[in-house]
């Protein structure tokens, strides 16, 4: 690890030339005395993952530099692309037909820059550092041949399958894997089930995300290798809270208990514990586990299934907090005053016996003052006490200026035999906000200190929104005649939460939270502390989660360090390199999770409403396009009415003013209508509606 940085050193500014590898593997092994055969695999590692490239025999340059970038190659079926520069906020660089270099959506690629202007830019597809492997679709006969029909609708071409062992139909959704050539053929991987099996489908959209809930015999292996129980000598030295009351607080469902909690009334205000999984003990660097996790980033959850970062012999067992038995932890224990305040802190490895596994209902119950279940009971003063210290600490935040959105995410019910049966809002009450506060305070708390160490480490960093995009939320709300506050020449989350206020309360709430939220950046990870703008905080992190999110567990291995001090001279400078490693994988990961689960959700939505097509409903216009506006209905789906199925014609879109006009009729978004459902397509997961009138709802 430790050659990568300097390898990126001498290759940032303009690049190196060499008379062959050996030349440049040797000088850097001399010339910082680290073991040659570690700098040619990491060299090496650069190289395969997109930070190096040779731009010309012998030149190598670190990516991004120059007129280079890396990023994900985004293809169309006209056969021109883009390129989605990674964790950045630019612009997409358009790729035309004949400079795509084969390249097909989803690949991870090296572009040059060829011209670039304030508005867009060109370029060309130099290097496929990573090709996608697997294409999931539906088989189609042609003559004596088959061939897949991909899912994906940006990949513009049929692949020719070669037959091999399995047993594939025709009209059979399958998984194919790549042979790249002039002509893209391929191999049946995997057979998912028949092209309208809902089941199917998804497995087809997880496929195509490259996602997959198996591991390999290495991962196996080395997790079965590891005891179901902690010995004492994995105890020795660290802080005994076996005799606390702690406990975890989860969805009825959960089997992945990675945080527990513990609290005590002081005369001055609380002892609170944030209790979190020692994953780190376990997933050790460079191992099979540890390899895994950085390549997954993250665990996914669908409706009918979670994909997890690691395999269940941690993530359900030995690093599970279950209730009465013994646990390995890593515990920031805050005194807080009775304004919220960290007045002290410790961070310390320490082993808990959680004495209940309680669930967000039972929970919610105590604090309502209603009967709960016995065992939630039992610990019904310590909910009282911690209900009391979150609504001190989100009372604090929103003064702060931490923004609180109203956006509703979907549940789905399922039966028996795990086909979804109806879905609604998930419900966000008193007992989940309490969790999340005391996740936030105790991330808050970790990331402030090892800032103030500076120790490298990898930060959850939300920055500030780009002023144009606030202007164009500031001129919706002025369509809608709200009196907005005059634009400040720094945009802070106090200015924001006062664009979030003018509309609470109002029927179209949601509507303008959303258009608010999609004009702030996204949040990612980096190893430099940014701050995070919507919540209002100048350090954050997230520390709670090591056995579902890969920075987590960075972290963890990093605060282990630290407390055992280990982070000395060279070993700064391997960790800064991998807390930027870390960082840029694991904002690739979580975004294509997110875009998975997304897409999860909308084919069971589809499946769901194709029942009720002719039936009409009540919804809120998000979002206007120039081909047709979009309607979301009380129960998140959201659909499609073309602008050919709309009662008027000579439409003008006012982007700025998210408004669609028509000759007689103005559609804007937040209006309220009344649409009839005309399609749901589970293939394509689209929903299509007909206007029927505006709504005074």
């Amino acid at each position: 690890m430790q050659a990568k940085q300097k390898i990126l050193d001498l290759l940032k500014k303009d690049g190196l030339a060499v008379k062959g590898l050996d030349n440049l593997f040797y000088f850097i092994s001399k010339t910082y005395s680290i073991n040659i055969e570690e700098v040619k695999q990491d060299f090496n590692k650069l190289l395969n993952n997109g930070y190096i490239y040779e731009e010309r025999k012998g030149k190598f340059i670190a990516i991004p530099s120059k007129d280079y970038v890396r990023g994900t190659f985004i293809g169309n079926a006209k056969g021109f692309g883009f390129c989605k520069i990674d964790n950045s906020e630019e612009e997409d660089i358009f790729i035309p037909a004949n400079m795509t270099n084969n390249a097909i959506d989803g690949d991870k690629v090296i572009v040059k820059i060829l011209s670039k202007n304030q508005e867009s830019a060109e370029g060309k597809v130099v290097k496929i550092y990573k090709e996608i492997v697997l294409v999931s679709g539906v088989v189609e006969k042609i003559g004596g041949n088959y061939f897949l029909v991909p899912d994906n609708n940006h990949i513009p071409f049929k692949i020719k399958i070669i037959k091999g062992k399995s047993l594939f139909e025709e009209n059979d959704r399958v998984v194919v894997k790549l042979v790249r050539g002039n002509i893209f053929s391929g191999t049946v991987n995997e057979i998912l089930g028949k092209n309208d099996d809902v089941k199917a489908c998804e497995l087809s959209i997880i496929r195509d995300y490259q996602l997959y809930e198996v591991f390999s015999d290495d991962v196996l292996k080395e997790a079965r290798k590891i005891p179901q129980t902690i010995t004492d000598e994995q105890k020795r030295g660290r802080l005994d809270l076996t005799d606390k009351i702690i406990f975890t607080i989860d969805g009825e469902d959960a089997k992945d208990l990675d945080d527990a909690v513990s609290i005590e009334k002081t005369e001055d205000g609380y002892i609170l514990g944030v209790h979190i999984a020692d994953v780190g003990e376990y997933v050790k660097y460079d191992s099979a586990l540890d390899e895994e996790a950085y390549n997954r980033g993250t665990s996914v959850y669908f409706p009918t299934s979670v994909l997890p970062m690691l395999p269940k012999e941690l993530s359900n067992g030995i690093c599970s907090l279950n209730e009465n038995v013994e646990r390995l932890t890593l515990s920031c224990i805050m005194k807080i005053d009775n304004n919220g305040n960290v007045k002290s802190h410790e961070i310390k490895e320490s082993f808990i016996k959680s004495v209940a596994r309680l669930n967000y209902t039972n929970v919610y119950k105590v604090l309502c003052g209603e009967k709960a279940d016995e065992k939630t009971e039992k610990v019904s003063s310590q909910l009282i006490l911690m209900n009391e210290l979150s609504q001190i600490i989100e009372n604090k935040e929103k003064e702060e200026g931490c923004l609180d959105f109203e956006i509703g995410e979907v549940q789905f019910v399922f039966d028996e035999n795990g086909m979804a049966v109806d879905f609604e809002k998930r419900e966000r009450n008193d007992a989940h906000k309490l969790i999340e506060n005391f996740m936030i305070l105790a991330n808050k708390t970790v990331a402030k200190d090892f800032c103030d160490k500076d120790i490298p480490f990898v930060y959850r960093v939300h920055e500030a929104p780009r002023k144009e995009k606030v202007i164009n939320v500031l001129e919706y709300l002025k369509g809608l005649n709200y009196k907005t506050p005059s634009l400040p020449e720094i945009i802070t989350p106090g200015y924001y939460q006062e664009l979030i206020k003018l509309s609470t309360n109002s029927d179209i709430t949601e509507t303008i939270n959303k258009v608010i939220l999609r004009s702030m950046q996204k949040a990612r990870y980096s190893n430099q502390c940014l701050g995070h703008f919507g919540l209002a905080l100048k350090y954050y992190c997230h520390f709670t989660s090591p056995i579902r999110r890969y920075p987590d567990l960075t972290i963890h291995r990093i605060i282990k360090e630290s407390l055992h001090k280990k982070i000395t001279g060279q070993r700064v400078d391997e960790l800064e390199t991998f807390t930027f490693e870390a960082g840029e994988q694991s904002s690739l990961t979580e975004k294509n999770a997110e875009k998975c689960e997304r897409d999860v959700d909308d084919l069971w939505k589809a499946y769901l409403m194709k029942d009720k097509i002719g039936e009409e409903f009540e919804g809120i216009i998000t979002s206007v396009t120039n081909f047709g506006v979009f309607v979301e209905l009380k129960n998140t789906v959201e659909g499609l009415i073309k602008i050919e199925d709309l009662p008027d014609d000579g439409f003008l879109l006012f982007e700025k003013q998210l408004k669609l006009k028509g000759q007689k009729m103005c559609f804007s978004v937040g209006d309220k209508v009344i649409v009839k459902l005309t399609s749901a397509n589970i293939y394509t997961r689209k929903i299509d509606f007909s206007f029927v009138k505006f709504s005074n709802i």
